[in-house]
């Protein structure tokens, strides 16, 4: 997938451009349904698959201090859109200024002239122009006018919850990870890296990689079944997120035990991705009491992660 930026007064020309606008934090179930309807428009005309983003999210610039937490970076989104077949991923810098267009000529100027399309795809709540004053229904009424056909998306549900950017943060914030991962149509992930900790894993016997995230949003507090991936290969884990009341720590940190793992992480950048979420984080009498808890807490990931039981040594 080619990434382009598009800078004000530029024009970028592809063969039957079709186009999807938005944000798309997450490429999530719905966005990913637009991606799709691209796609297939594209490929039957022989064109140009492209979706347009935003870069910082607008309510980074319009209301920093309401501004959520992003579920996937500029990089890890860009990934994900290109695995759902696009061509082009075109980005553009969202200013004071370009806030300030109204309806018509952002279409005119950042979709007519920069793109050309022949066709825009969107979700039936796609706002956009100053103070999100343009709908869908002005927007058909712009491609009438500029040559250009709208294709509206519906909504995308699972059960009776939509698919959502902000559903999901809600979802993740509550720890209730299994649902949010329904509506991205894959585990959450964070990213970080393996960066110096107080080596107490090791001492339990239960050697620990200190994460760094990189990542806005994470998890709250508690012990998780997940898989690590780092140097090219994925892994199970147990992911404890969490001050550690039992030794008395203040500060928040990120500590993921791999499985059967044996190897360096030190500097590596690393994903985890959270599989479900097994105990709140808790507060034990003793260390020998809280080994106790991480064996059950290992063999319940093993159950979770599909991994077999490894024998205890003789």
């Amino acid at each position: 997938m080619e990434i382009v930026e598009a800078r004000e007064g530029q024009q970028l020309r592809y063969p039957h451009a079709v186009l999807t606008v938005g944000n798309f934090d997450g490429v999530h179930l719905g966005h990913q349904a637009l991606f799709r309807l691209v796609v297939v428009r594209a490929r039957q005309a022989g064109g140009t698959a492209i979706a347009l983003t935003f870069e910082p999210h607008p309510r980074q610039i319009l209301a920093p201090h309401a501004a959520p937490p992003l579920l996937t970076s500029f990089e890890e989104k860009a990934q994900l859109i290109a695995t759902c077949g696009i061509d082009v991923l075109v980005w553009t810098r969202f200013t004071p200024a370009f806030a300030e267009q109204r309806p018509r000529e952002f279409v005119r100027a950042r979709l007519v002239e920069a793109l050309a399309p022949r066709e825009v795809v969107v979700g039936h709540d796609f706002r956009f122009g100053k103070d999100r004053a343009g709908d869908v229904v002005l927007l058909g009424k712009l491609g009438s006018e500029f040559g250009f056909r709208v294709h509206v998306v519906g909504p995308v549900a699972v059960g009776d919850v939509t698919a959502s950017s902000s559903v999901i943060r809600t979802l993740i914030r509550e720890g209730r990870g299994g649902e949010a991962a329904t509506l991205l149509g894959r585990p959450y992930v964070i990213a970080g890296r393996v960066v110096e900790g107080r080596k107490r894993g090791k001492g339990l016997g239960f050697p620990t990689a200190n994460v760094e995230p990189t990542s806005e949003l994470i998890p709250p507090f508690g012990v998780y079944a997940a898989r690590l991936t780092a140097k090219g290969e994925e892994r199970p884990a147990v992911v404890n997120i969490g001050r550690n009341p039992t030794f008395g720590d203040v500060t928040c940190s990120i500590e993921a035990h791999v499985l059967d793992y044996a190897g360096d992480l030190y500097g590596e950048p690393v994903t985890l991705a959270f599989i479900e979420r097994i105990r709140d984080e808790q507060k034990f009498p003793s260390p020998q009491a809280l080994v106790e808890q991480i064996h059950r807490d290992v063999a319940r990931a093993r159950r979770l992660l599909g991994q077999a039981e490894v024998p205890a040594p003789a």
